[in-house]
């Protein structure tokens, strides 16, 4: 059977002159003609879970999925080239040669639709002039004493001003969720104690280096580390992350020490092997501009969601099933200024970062995209952030390399609640939750997302009233000893309980206050004298009353 690929070709072809060797080129096939593989048995292809994510959420298996035909790779290592990295989603592969005419002759191929350079081979950046706005580190104080039911430490304000220990408190905690990591290096998460409950209980998946080949072994770079540690820490007393519970794949597309286009190539390789694997969520502290070679730099017009080959593979990802979200970038106050690829992708989410106090950093990256959409998406602390280092101390840190993971663990949370709901609905939410969500600017897009908040919302209840309140559910109901009522407030302030029989009469009164500005849970007792019967609840706020028909149910023995 003849199968047509059906992706978006990229138009811009990049100059193939001046590679010094060996160089690094992207090479565009023209079909996956002759596959052995067909969309009617893809668990050739792609793990039982990429396979299920796809049926929840309606999917089809497309052409996209099929890989790059075999015998075209084979065709490019009998002229000499060494292949790399290919791409199913965008029918390629990078190859390296040192043969200048070895490039004619591949061009000449039937197959090859087109090529484009990927990167020189000098590798003349310094790694601290590349992570230096998004890496300010220093060393952070003892550890916090301000602590919830879950001891933060260190990292309670930063889960605290999005409302995430909303989410923790109900027991989400990023539990059965599987986020795919892709960054730079992870140094020493294999040993550091702030992922020992993440290794014994086998919750690191699996890893992949697509940068040198095989597998990470943990002593490439250390950015990697420190975001993760936002997400997947568990120091109770020290540092707690935003999705202590979640599973995670570590894979390194990003080169520390250079910066070309080939990195995007790498990000591309990076997301679809998430995809096949079967993850749910990409987080990305990445993003790309300009390069070490001038030829192939983007332009503030390519943020336009439809230009650069990261971007399209984030939006194929989301299309996928992915829930992908991205770091604004650092470049708020440099000559750049604006957001880079991929978070113009239209299907993402891009996080912003704030201070904490909630307001924007100075090297925030500039939204809107190109064509004009909101971005950054959101915004969290990235200023100050509390993370762990590849030596096990705990350091705080500057950067949305920061804010983007400790947003990415409390969806990850957020959609635990929720899983009948897709990637997009899930992001909706966290963007209808946050602050300036009726007047985005382009620092911080909408805002700080409120996740106590984005749980009414997927749960389909609105709180956003004309007094910001929301009486949200009563359980259990029948009841037998108490009675738990969840509530929606968005300042702190006292509550009354009352229980009354069918012809009026108080029986029960009770007063509590609001401990959290967002959804609060808040416990009934001292039933034994009430005899098993309808009664109705009424809860009495400063706005306004709820009432709720309950019963109670005979005691069991």
């Amino acid at each position: 059977m003849k199968l047509i690929l059906s992706i978006l070709i990229l138009a811009l072809t990049l100059p193939l002159s001046a590679q010094t060797a060996p160089g690094k080129f992207w090479v565009q096939f023209t079909d996956k003609n002759s596959s052995p593989y067909s969309i009617d048995r893809p668990e050739e292809y792609l793990s039982t879970r990429a396979i299920q994510r796809r049926a929840q959420y309606n999917i089809p298996i497309t052409l996209e999925d099929i890989p790059v035909n075999q015998s075209y790779i084979d065709s490019l290592t009998s002229l000499g080239a060494v292949v790399l990295n290919p791409s199913k989603w965008f029918n390629a592969v990078t190859i390296q040669t040192s043969d200048p005419d070895l490039i004619t002759r591949i061009q000449n191929l039937g197959f090859v639709r087109q090529i484009k350079a990927a990167r020189q081979s000098v590798e003349s950046r310094k790694v601290e002039d590349k992570f230096q706005s998004s890496l300010s580190v220093i060393h952070a104080t003892s550890p916090g004493t301000d602590t919830t039911a879950l001891d933060y430490g260190l990292s309670a304000h930063q889960i605290g001003m999005l409302n995430g220990h909303v989410l923790h408190n109900q027991g989400y905690l990023g539990e059965g969720i599987v986020i795919a990591v892709l960054d730079a290096g992870f140094t020493n998460t294999h040993i550091i104690t702030a992922f020992d409950s993440l290794r014994n209980d086998g919750r690191i998946l699996g890893t992949r280096d697509f940068v040198k080949g095989g597998s990470v072994t943990y002593s490439e770079f250390a950015h990697g580390t420190q975001v993760l540690s936002i997400m997947a820490a568990n120091l109770p007393g020290q540092l707690i992350g935003s999705a202590p519970k979640a599973s995670y794949y570590l894979i390194r597309t990003e080169n520390a020490t250079s910066e070309y286009i080939i990195e995007e190539d790498n990000w591309v390789a990076g997301a679809e092997y998430a995809d096949s694997v079967g993850a749910d969520m990409i987080n990305s502290s990445l993003g790309y501009t300009t390069f070490d070679d001038p030829a192939t730099d983007h332009s503030y017009s390519d943020m336009n969601g439809n230009t650069s080959r990261a971007t399209i593979a984030a939006d194929i990802a989301a299309s996928k099933g992915i829930l992908v979200v991205n770091s604004a970038g650092n470049s708020g106050d440099l000559d750049w200024r604006y957001i880079g690829a991929p978070v113009d992708a239209d299907s993402i989410l891009a996080v912003g970062a704030v201070d904490s106090l909630g307001v924007p950093a100075s090297f925030t990256s500039h939204g809107p995209s190109a064509d004009g959409r909101v971005k950054p998406d959101v915004a969290g602390q990235g200023v100050r952030t509390a993370v762990a280092g590849s030596n096990g101390m705990l350091y705080r840190g500057n950067g949305t390399s920061y804010s983007a993971p400790l947003v990415c663990g409390l969806v990850a949370c957020l959609w635990q609640s929720n899983r009948a709901l897709p990637p997009i609905k899930i992001i909706e939410a966290v963007r209808a939750s946050a602050s300036q969500f009726h007047a985005p600017d382009t620092l911080v897009g909408y805002g700080l997302p409120d996740f106590g908040k984005a749980m009414f919302l997927i749960q389909g209840i609105n709180p956003i009233q004309s007094d910001n309140e929301a009486f949200a559910r009563v359980y259990p109901n029948p009841f037998t000893d108490q009675l738990t009522v969840e509530f929606y407030s968005p300042s702190h302030q006292d509550i009354i309980f009352e229980i009354y029989s069918l012809a009026g009469t108080r029986l029960h009164y009770e007063k509590m206050s609001t401990g959290y500005t967002s959804l609060n849970r808040f416990t009934i007792h001292a039933f034994e004298n009430l005899a098993p019967g309808t009664y109705f609840l009424r809860v009495l706020t400063g706005n306004r009353q709820y009432v709720e028909k309950v019963v109670r149910s005979t005691k069991t023995p």
